[in-house]
């Protein structure tokens, strides 16, 4: 089990360091030994491994945590995303919507970032949506915007229509603006995911789009996932949180890619 040295008296983030420190020596944690270790409740240990997750740091699980899936082939549940740096997806979603004008075609990926820009859009009187997100035609169902559904192959862990049927349909449709969540952005190599059918559909996304926006938290710079969507320089712009590494600002500059930090 677990042991704290001193456990009395730890400020929230010496607590969670350390939480941390246990998780990377030992793979998971569970919430009955950190509570025990720590001599505090077990409501506030689970509100400790609440705040770890959403900054991407740690998986929850029934019962405590595991190490966050960083390999090319993760692939999180939407649920399990949702989770993940919420305040920076409402941000970029309220600076996204800032590029949106009345009478347009917006094109959203799936995902819960473009989910976030989908809530956003909803006071939008002419406006019409284009998705391959169930999620997202539902939440839109209900307003003013007129929503299109690609149609496709559904895949259970993003709620979003893949395939063929997804492709040739988007072939035959236009939009003003594409905004593209992404697992992986590797500044020099390009925009990923880890699922091979969905990349294919977001290079369809990319093609029919007069302009194309990543949409993404910093997290997912630096990294990779199995298929990649479009090299940086296919994306015309990229709103992002402030906390991205100024090696990667500069990469997407030299790329000529437009830059929108909220």
């Amino acid at each position: 089990m677990f042991v704290v040295e001193r456990a009395e008296g730890l400020l929230n983030e010496e607590r969670r360091r350390a939480i941390l420190h246990a998780l990377n020596r030992d793979g998971r944690v569970l919430v009955k030994d950190l509570a025990s270790s720590f001599q505090i409740s077990q409501i506030t240990i689970r509100k400790d491994l609440e705040v770890l997750q959403s900054r991407g740091l740690l998986h929850r699980t029934h019962g405590g945590a595991l190490t966050p899936p960083t390999g090319a082939l993760s692939d999180l549940s939407l649920q399990e995303k949702e989770k993940l740096h919420r305040a920076e997806k409402v941000r970029i979603a309220q600076a996204a919507v800032q590029f949106v004008e009345e009478g347009q075609s917006i094109l959203l990926d799936s995902g819960t970032t473009t989910m976030a820009i989908a809530r956003a859009l909803r006071n939008f009187r002419r406006l019409t949506v284009i998705t391959n997100a169930i999620n997202i035609a539902a939440e839109l169902a209900n307003s003013e915007i007129e929503v299109i559904l690609t149609g496709g192959t559904v895949r259970k862990n993003s709620f979003s229509l893949v395939g063929p049927l997804a492709e040739e349909t988007l072939r035959h449709l236009s939009a003003d603006i594409l905004f593209l969540g992404v697992d992986g952005f590797d500044t020099r190599l390009g925009l990923s995911t880890p699922n091979l059918q969905e990349a294919k559909v977001n290079r369809v996304m990319v093609e029919i789009s007069r302009k194309a926006v990543a949409v993404c938290d910093s997290s997912k710079f630096g990294r990779r996932s199995l298929s990649t969507i479009v090299p940086p320089n296919a994306i015309h712009q990229v709103i992002t949180d402030k906390k991205i590494a100024k090696t990667d600002l500069q990469n997407l500059k030299d790329a000529g890619v437009a830059l929108t930090l909220v």
